[in-house]
């Protein structure tokens, strides 16, 4: 494939943008090469500047789950930029999401919009320090919660990427105030939360942890931190950013019957638009400014054009059979992907929940985020490449999650398995 436009607006980029991208992991830099410009995207497929096509698996780091440019979603987004994209005032639409939202979970009583999923954390941790009046927070190594100083401590993704667990900027005493567990080990917390007794504000944490590839939680590992957390007086933060009305309708709580005291809501919720929400019960909700004293703010929250996006979103979700489908083509996936693999001799690991999925290259099983440092992030590299060149857009990180859309045809699943095998030879 040919990339001399892409590899020429890079270089212009990087003249008036830090590393020339506007989120660090879109440098393509662990994967050995220069990022693609995108300049349209259709269903499943994104284009770049120089007209090449790819069959889509970041989707937009998760949102496009019915694919891009929806004709409704479109016609939605269309109709309220007639009469207005932002008024920083009240509008009808913001009760209409807020009220899809608290139906599809029955632990939001409230809810509050946001614009970002880094605005829905940060605030719900704000919330949860008002609410129970103390300070120290803990969270898990590998999950990611956004680029608020407090939670720039072992996170994944990006900050996992670049071999950068902990980000320069942010002072000390702010993360003195963080604790780390991990994931997926439940007396780790226990003897963290005993250390620190009577000192923790609250639990954040991924239901299922994708910035470090998607690690579901082992079975006890969310029912025993909801135990905890009651026994204990902690608020438990379930950070669906990435899974909520993802993995179900009603994201991963649904799926694993869990539910949290505050919820972090993002992506899908927006339709591929920027928003974010948190929201949970309702005496704690109500600590939150202006009924309460704990301050939150944002001009663009509950911007029109994103709450248009996401009501139709979710109404469409809501329609027969779709979740059944998206489960039936990752799986397909899933099953072309492991044979392909046989029949080589590189070490991988697919793990996958719903249309949530990543391909670690060792043995696995992969379920904390020491044991996603132990991939070989060269042989993903490598494998990155050739399907970018076979016509495959595969998130540019061995630590991220890949998403199944409503889109992905059948032909489009054989065409990524057929790049699959001929990649995995070249390694």
């Amino acid at each position: 494939m040919n990339h001399q436009k892409s590899a020429t607006l890079f270089t212009q980029a990087k003249r008036s943008i830090p590393g020339g991208v506007n989120s660090p992991v879109r440098a393509f830099k662990s994967v050995g090469c220069d990022p693609i410009f995108i300049s349209r995207a259709e269903g499943s497929r994104i284009f770049d500047a120089d007209g090449n096509g790819y069959i889509d698996y970041v989707g937009s780091w998760g949102p496009m789950i019915l694919g891009h440019c929806h004709p409704k979603v479109v016609e939605a987004i269309q109709r309220t930029a007639a009469s207005g994209a932002s008024f920083g005032a009240p509008t009808e639409k913001e009760i209409i999401l807020a009220e899809m939202v608290c139906e599809a979970y029955p632990n939001i009583e409230k809810v509050r919009m946001v614009s970002s999923g880094t605005e829905a954390t940060m605030s719900a941790i704000r919330l949860a320090r008002g609410y129970t009046g103390r300070d120290k927070i803990l969270k898990f190594d590998g999950c990611y919660h956004g680029h608020a100083d407090s939670l720039l401590v072992k996170a994944g993704s990006g900050a996992a990427t670049y071999g950068v667990p902990t980000s320069p900027g942010v002072p000390a005493d702010v993360a003195k105030h963080t604790l780390t567990a991990t994931y997926n080990d439940l007396s780790d917390v226990n003897n963290m939360v005993a250390a620190n007794k009577g000192e923790i504000a609250c639990i954040i944490l991924e239901p299922i942890a994708g910035n470090m590839g998607c690690v579901p939680p082992r079975p006890g590992f969310l029912e025993g931190l909801r135990q905890l957390c009651d026994q204990e007086g902690i608020v438990l933060i379930i950070d669906e950013v990435m899974t909520g009305f993802r993995v179900a309708y009603g994201g991963a709580q649904e799926r694993f019957g869990v539910r949290g005291d505050l919820v972090a809501l993002g992506k899908i919720i927006g339709g591929g638009l920027p928003v974010g929400a948190f929201g949970g019960k309702k005496e704690i909700m109500e600590h939150l400014s202006p009924e309460g004293g704990v301050y939150q703010a944002g001009t663009l929250s509950g911007n029109p054009l994103a709450m248009s996006a996401g009501i139709t979103t979710l109404q469409l979700l809501r329609e027969e059979g779709v979740y059944e489908q998206i489960e039936e083509k990752a799986a397909y996936l899933e099953k072309g992907l492991l044979e392909a693999a046989k029949e080589t001799s590189v070490p991988t690991c697919w793990q996958r929940v719903g249309g949530m999925f990543c391909t670690y290259f060792q043995q696995g099983p992969v379920n904390s985020f020491a044991d996603a440092l132990k991939s070989d992030t060269d042989a993903f590299g490598s494998f990155f490449r050739a399907m970018l060149e076979s016509g495959i857009n595969l998130a540019p990180s061995q630590f991220e999650a890949g998403f199944m859309s409503l889109a992905h045809s059948r032909d489009d699943l054989d065409a990524t398995i057929e790049a699959a095998r001929k990649a995995l030879r070249a390694i």
